[in-house]
């Protein structure tokens, strides 16, 4: 029983994850209206299921890379497989949920933060407090970078940099090849160029961030003793997390595409382009190498590096502030969640325990649900200017609501709440 709310919770996870991270593919093409906006979820979703089979390099990267699940001798831990494995079914439980609240509550803010992040934190800090701190990970075997610091935390500082280099380079070098050749001759051509470059981040993203839990259910299925093999995958686990990761896919983080769409910097087609290509290129370059990088910093810092490459382009570094913020603080506020939920689940004991954990995240969820009704962000009204008057009503509300939800987040234009 607690192995089958393990699985439902990590295949939402994966559901979450999917409507969380769309904006990195689409939100230039939304933005720039090369697609429209139902069509670029679709278009994603599929994708984003092709992605999923292409590698297991990630996958085996959670698997291995977070929680020490084998000893010196390379045998599973007594610890952590006793009584069916419940141990360590109760720590991935609780990572889940940490992972899952923190990601609803940036998707309410409309926030672009790292979903991987939010797993990892979730999971780091539900092992911190089942295990004490010698229970993570942190470095492999020592002989070289691995393990958490290796897979996660050098690529989570240095992918976001290099996505915002390439992208630059890119815009600057397009804008200088099309120099003087008319806006109407160029346009078409980089709007088409958009699909293409946003189509391979989709199934970029389908290879990194769908395999994260997929190597989340195989942690737990070696907990059960229902697999033992940690250099591969079970198939179903595989057409499980596919599925789950496209349907999310397709449902569309409409709050989190507005930010990046027309919240960072006002974006043209060539921007796009550039910004796209340079996140697709780093994204599938480290699924082969098996880092488990937030494709969200990668897609924020391309589309970063593309407005610091246009000539004259605005970057709003206030919005870009919030996203950075976001990103130093969603590793420890999961995984305190995730600590938080061990500590309720352990306290309790046995099914009960997870059983109550479980019943938590549902209650969370459905107050986050019902909380973002009050305001709606959807595909009608995404592209709305960002710098729109804190009187202007938004998706059919009142003034006196915008202006209330206003107040709620802070003082700044109203779209930025969403």
């Amino acid at each position: 029983m607690i192995l089958a709310l393990v699985v439902v919770t990590a295949l939402a996870f994966d559901f979450t994850n999917g409507f969380h991270d769309t904006a990195n593919a689409m939100a230039t093409s939304i933005a720039t209206k090369a697609l429209r906006p139902r069509t670029a979820v679709a278009l994603s979703g599929v994708l984003n299921l092709i992605g999923a089979f292409l590698s297991v390099e990630v996958a085996l990267t959670v698997t291995n890379a977070v929680v020490k699940i084998q000893d010196k001798s390379g045998a599973p831990k007594a610890e952590l497989l006793a009584h069916g494995g419940s141990g360590l079914l109760l720590i991935v439980l609780a990572g889940l949920v940490g992972g899952i609240v923190w990601n609803l509550l940036t998707w309410l803010v409309g926030l672009p933060s790292s979903s991987s992040h939010a797993l990892f934190g979730g999971l780091i800090g539900a092992t911190v407090a089942g295990l004490g701190w010698a229970g993570v990970n942190w470095n492999g075997d020592g002989s070289k970078l691995d393990g958490v610091v290796g897979k996660v935390l050098l690529p989570a500082v240095l992918s976001p940099l290099i996505a915002a280099l390439v992208a630059a380079g890119g815009t600057w070098l397009i804008f200088k090849v099309t120099n003087g050749i008319a806006a109407r001759f160029t346009e078409r051509g980089f709007k088409w160029g958009q699909i293409g470059s946003a189509s391979l981040v989709s199934l970029a993203h389908g290879t990194n961030d769908a395999q994260k839990t997929m190597g989340v259910i195989t942690l737990a299925l070696i907990a059960s003793g229902d697999w033992s093999d940690t250099k591969n995958i079970p198939l179903w686990v595989k057409v499980a997390c596919a599925l789950a990761i496209a349907l999310g896919t397709y449902l569309g983080g409409w709050r989190i595409i507005r930010t990046l769409g027309k919240g960072l910097t006002d974006i043209n087609p060539a921007q796009g382009t550039a910004a796209q290509s340079g996140a697709a290129a780093v994204i599938l370059a480290s699924s082969q190498l098996g880092f488990a990088l937030s494709t969200t910093h990668v897609a924020t810092g391309s589309v970063l590096g593309s407005g610091l490459g246009r000539p004259g382009a605005a970057v709003r570094w206030a919005v870009a502030g919030r996203m950075v913020a976001a990103w130093l603080i969603t590793l420890p506020a999961a995984g305190l969640i995730g600590a938080a939920m061990w500590w309720i689940g352990h306290l309790i004991g046995g099914l009960a325990g997870a059983v109550v954990v479980f019943l938590l995240l549902v209650a969370a969820s459905v107050a986050m649900w019902l909380r973002s009704r009050t305001q709606q962000v959807s595909a009608e009204n995404v592209n709305d200017d960002w710098d729109a008057r804190p009187d202007a009503p938004v998706a059919g509300h009142s003034a006196d609501t915008v202006l209330a939800e206003s107040a709620v987040t802070e003082p700044a234009p109203v779209a930025a709440a969403n």
